[in-house]
């Protein structure tokens, strides 16, 4: 089977992610967001729950484990590198973020569990694993800081907007339909 390369607008909808397949390629364009904090995932929970307002709008974003060098700089965030940390921390709150901000692309590094992967094909998403240690070929790609929320948090925590221009490629590691590459040949 030839791998197919996908060139698709961000953040996804589900009609794009639905549209992949696991072990496709994607190259991305336009706005994600990043973060790198179990606190973050927790504070969004939160957020589901009325405990406090959003700091942005998340509901249909594409949202990944990137965790990053960054420095504030004359009131502005500048990102230096960004690179994936691993999702599979993260499995107890996915499904509930998933389904609650109808997010269609989630991702990182090391994959999602089960529930994560049912929450995935219940809203039509997909998890897009990252190249560990490619910090260079993802940083390369950002072009802005397009919004920052959680100035308080530390800078890996917060939730970052960013712009990026033909990041990837990514693999469909998880796709729409319920097909995980690691629940594949006892993968893990």
């Amino acid at each position: 089977m030839a791998i197919r390369t996908h060139r698709l607008t961000f953040p996804l909808t589900a009609e794009s992610a639905r549209s992949l397949c696991a072990g496709d390629m994607v190259i991305m364009s336009g706005e994600i967001v990043v973060t790198a904090g179990l606190p973050t995932h927790h504070r969004l929970i939160g957020c589901l729950n009325g405990v406090e307002p959003m700091p942005m709008n998340l509901t249909g974003a594409s949202v990944f484990h990137l965790g990053s060098y960054s420095e504030e700089k004359d009131g502005e965030l500048q990102l230096h590198y960004i690179n994936p940390t691993t999702s599979t921390r993260f499995n107890a709150l996915m499904p509930t973020l998933i389904t609650g901000f109808n997010w269609h692309a989630v991702g990182g590094k090391g994959g999602l569990d089960r529930p994560c992967v049912e929450a995935l094909r219940q809203v039509g998403g997909v998890y897009l694993s990252f190249l560990g240690g490619g910090a260079a070929l993802h940083t390369q790609a950002i072009r802005r800081v397009v919004e920052v929320g959680w100035s308080d948090m530390l800078m890996h925590y917060r939730l970052v907007r960013l712009e990026v221009e033909e990041m990837g490629p990514v693999t469909v590691a998880i796709d729409a339909h319920g097909v995980s590459l690691y629940e594949i040949d006892g993968a893990t």
